[in-house]
């Protein structure tokens, strides 16, 4: 009888304190239009940041998205709120709703963009726990062999999660784009876990070669970089339970040239075991052609909004204002010849 009511109580207990968790993260009518109302002038920041023309604007709109961003994550219950209409930033929400992040790109000239982002964490009474991120790629040489923390982060705009987990602990794969220069860009793959403080660690021994006949040393992240203009895959196929990744080749036979490497129809791909990516060297028997992948209908994020694709075309863009089209000069028509005995 003891022991029946024990369990009663024990279940009455894990039973408030689901409702309790799930009402606190709720959100009513009126944090919705609270929300919302921040929301719009986020969006309009958010849009600036990257199109206007004006170096100064553009400063002056990151500044202010990210304030204002701060103040509408410290509402109460935020974690609930989507921001699903800021289509220029990343907001992806972690496979087990324990956290989401945020991640975007301002741009600083033509030359230059900056990474930033922020992981904010579910709490149980709704209030704010954030980890702002500072991205330290342009002063990092070899980016591949570090461990890392969110003070020197390497920036990227992450379009995908995978979670997985290895004796108990779980990492979470993020995969992302970086509009790297003028004339390449690189897809990154990051292992992003936390510490017994709670701290987030990006990177560490999950990038295997173990496999492959030539020897790589274990790598803390991986990279792809290539054309500017060239159309790569680097994503999660759910069906092979795998990473999968173009094969890539220099055009011109200039290997040590990254901005000239394009995919040649092969595929290559990582495999989650023991607690490591490790390294396959061709995933298909066959090439596939006209860009055919046999991958998700959408590689669309949590929330929706930011993929490979829009990613890749955002960055084509960034490259026609640079060099918009000449304009060739107008044609004069011919003058028309009247008639002999024309009346006009």
């Amino acid at each position: 009888m003891f022991m029946r009511s024990l369990k009663s109580t024990g279940f009455l207990f894990l039973l408030l304190s689901f409702l309790f968790q799930s009402s606190a993260q709720s959100l009513s009518a009126a944090d919705k239009k609270q929300f919302s109302k921040k929301e719009d002038s986020l969006r309009l920041f958010a849009d600036s940041m990257i199109n206007s023309e004006s170096p100064a604007i553009r400063f002056r709109a990151d500044s202010n998205f990210v304030r204002g961003l701060v103040r509408a994550l410290k509402i109460r219950n935020s974690f609930s709120y989507p921001f699903d209409s800021l289509q220029t930033v990343s907001r992806l929400y972690s496979p087990d709703s324990l956290f989401r992040i945020f991640t975007w790109q301002m741009k600083k000239d033509e030359y230059v963009l900056l990474q930033k982002g922020a992981i904010q964490m579910k709490t149980s009474d709704g209030s704010l726990k954030l980890f702002p991120l500072f991205d330290a790629s342009m002063f990092t040489g070899n980016p591949q062999d570090s461990v890392r923390t969110r003070n020197n982060w390497i920036g990227a705009i992450y379009y995908r999660m995978i979670m997985k987990e290895h004796n108990g602990k779980k990492y979470y794969t993020l995969l992302g784009f970086d509009d790297f220069s003028v004339s390449s860009n690189k897809k990154w793959m990051e292992v992003l876990s936390f510490n017994a403080n709670g701290e987030p660690v990006f990177g560490g021994p999950f990038i295997s070669f173990k496999d492959d006949s030539a020897k790589k040393p274990v790598q803390t992240r991986f990279n792809i970089e290539y054309k500017k203009e060239a159309g790569t895959v680097l994503n999660y196929n759910p069906e092979l339970d795998m990473i999968i990744f173009d094969h890539l080749i220099s055009e011109t036979d200039e290997p040590e040239k990254k901005d000239t490497y394009i995919p040649d129809g092969d595929f290559e791909g990582f495999k989650w075991i023991s607690g490591q990516w490790v390294h396959v060297n061709k995933i298909f028997d066959f090439k596939l052609e006209d860009g055919a992948f046999p991958k998700d209908a959408t590689i669309l994020d949590d929330a929706g909004n930011i993929d490979e694709k829009q990613l890749e075309e955002a960055s084509q863009r960034n490259i026609d204002r640079k060099n918009p089209p000449k304009k060739e000069p107008a044609k004069k028509k011919p003058t028309p010849v009247k008639k002999m005995g024309s009346r006009n």
